[in-house]
C-alpha cells in the first residue's frame, strides 16, 4: 500500500548484499499491499525482476513520430487502451529518449529509465503520448496552453476522449505538470523528483490526486513534498509519495538496465569504478553520477570498449544508483496501480 499523505520517516537500516535486501523488500511490499500500514514503500525492489527486456515477450515498440506546432510529438497506442499517459521529461531531455531506435524512430534514443515507464504503460493498456519541450526546460507560459492543446488535439484525434487521462512528469517536467493540471482535465498525476508549484498558484478543490516520487537525499526536495503533502490533504485531495533509495552497483548491473551493453562491459565499468574507489566495499555510488570523473577514467582504459552511444546510458544509471535526482521506472508498478486506482 502507498502511505497517503504520509510525513513519517522511512526506515534506513544498515546496508546488506543486494540480493538479500531486495527479496525482502518484495516480501514487505508484497504484505503492505494486502492490508494497511503506515510505511512508504521503496522502489529499489524492483531491481529484482526488472530488466531492460522484462517486456519482449508482451509488448514491442512501435511508436508513430509527428511534427505538431514546432515540437516533436512520439505515441503509440496498444490494443483497447484503457487509459491515455502523458509523459514529460526533465530538463535536457526530449521525447526521443522514451523510445527505442527503429525504422519508424531512426532518431530515437531509448534511455532506460524512460523507456522502462514506456513499456510498463504500454503493457498495462496505456496509450502513451511524449511531447518535447520547446527549450533545455519546460516553460509555464504559452508553452502550457501549447501542450494543453497538443494532448486535448490528438486525444480527440484517435477517438480516446473517454479515457481517463493521467501524467507523469520528473524534475522539470514534474513542475510543468503539476501547472498543467490546472487547465487539463486529469483523472491523477505523478511528480517525480518534484515538488511541483503549489506555493506559486491557486490550487482548486478539483485538482488530481497527487503522488509525489522523490529520493530522500535531496533534503530539500523531501521537505518541500513534506510541506505540500500537508497542503494538498487539507484541501481534500487524495495524496501519497514512493521514496526511491540508493543501492549498490553489481557486476550484472549495467547488463541487465542497457540494451547493447554487453556483460563483458557491464563487469569491466564495475571492477573500474571498484579500482578508481567511485563505489565502496559494498557497491554503493560514493557520489552522484554527475560528478564522478568516471567518463575520464573510462578513457584512460585499455581494457574497456564502451559504444559512445551509450555513455548517456551509463550516466543515467550512475544517478539512479545514487538516487539523489534521476528519472526512474523501479516504482512502476507502485504509480501505475496509483494511476489505476484513480481512473474516473
Amino acid at each position: 500500500m502507498i502511505k497517503r499523505g504520509s510525513r513519517s520517516k522511512a526506515w534506513q537500516g544498515p546496508r546488506l548484499p543486494v540480493l538479500i535486501a531486495c527479496l525482502g523488500l518484495i516480501l514487505v511490499v508484497s504484505i503492505l499491499l494486502m492490508g494497511e500500514n503506515s510505511e512508504k514503500p521503496n522502489s529499489s525492489y524492483g531491481l529484482v525482476n526488472q530488466k531492460w527486456n522484462s517486456f519482449d515477450s508482451s509488448v514491442q515498440f512501435n511508436p508513430t513520430v509527428e511534427l505538431r506546432n514546432g515540437t516533436d510529438v512520439i505515441w503509440q497506442i496498444p490494443d483497447s487502451p484503457k487509459a491515455v499517459l502523458f509523459l514529460a521529461h526533465g530538463c535536457n531531455g526530449r521525447a526521443v529518449h522514451f523510445w527505442d531506435r527503429s525504422p519508424n524512430c531512426p532518431n530515437c534514443i531509448g534511455l532506460p529509465e524512460e523507456r522502462l515507464l514506456v513499456l510498463h504503460a504500454l503493457s498495462r493498456g496505456f496509450a502513451v503520448i511524449t511531447i518535447s519541450s520547446a527549450g533545455r526546460c519546460w516553460t509555464l507560459g504559452e508553452e502550457r496552453l501549447v501542450v494543453r492543446e497538443i494532448i486535448r488535439w490528438w486525444v480527440e484525434r484517435h477517438k480516446l476522449e473517454k479515457l481517463p487521462l493521467v501524467a507523469l512528469g520528473a524534475s522539470s517536467g514534474g513542475y510543468f505538470v503539476s501547472a498543467l493540471a490546472k487547465g487539463l482535465r486529469f483523472s491523477s498525476i505523478a511528480l517525480m523528483i518534484a515538488e511541483g508549484l503549489f506555493d506559486q498558484m491557486d490550487i482548486p478543490e478539483d485538482y488530481p490526486p497527487t503522488l509525489f516520487v522523490h529520493m530522500p537525499k535531496d533534503s530539500y526536495r523531501q521537505r518541500k513534498i513534506g510541506e505540500f503533502l500537508e497542503v494538498l490533504r487539507n484541501k481534500g485531495i487524495d495524496v501519497a509519495e514512493i521514496e526511491c533509495m540508493e543501492f549498490p552497483l553489481s557486476r550484472n548491473f549495467f547488463t541487465d538496465r542497457i540494451p547493447g551493453l554487453e556483460q563483458a562491459n557491464s563487469t569491466k565499468l564495475f571492477e573500474l569504478f571498484q579500482e578508481k574507489g567511485f563505489i565502496d566495499e559494498n557497491g554503493y555510488m560514493r557520489s552522484d553520477g554527475r560528478r564522478t570523473r568516471w567518463k575520464e577514467a573510462l578513457r584512460e582504459s585499455k581494457a574497456i570498449f564502451l559504444n559512445k552511444n551509450l555513455v548517456h546510458h551509463v550516466q543515467e544509471e550512475l544517478n539512479l544508483a545514487f538516487s539523489y535526482h534521476e528519472m526512474t521506472s523501479l516504482p512502476s508498478e507502485q504509480i501505475f496501480k496509483w494511476f489505476e486506482t484513480h481512473m474516473s
